[in-house]
């Protein structure tokens, strides 16, 4: 059988926690930051923990 090789790009947009669940960034961050407001802005920063439903197909492109 050979090896599972890790999806790159998965690989540096989630990050596993200890409960096998993953996390992510907020979208909507990368430009036009200048209208958006400083709460806004502070919000996206923050990560949130990726839905069960992706959650799947995530664990199959990071087979750790």
């Amino acid at each position: 059988m050979p090896k599972l090789k890790t999806r790159k790009a998965a690989a540096k947009r989630y990050k596993v926690t200890g409960g096998d669940n993953f996390l992510r960034r907020h979208a909507f961050k990368g430009h036009l930051l200048r209208k958006k407001s400083n709460r806004q802005k502070r919000k996206l920063s923050q990560r949130l923990c990726v839905s069960i439903n992706d959650s799947k197909a995530i664990s199959l492109m990071l087979p750790y």
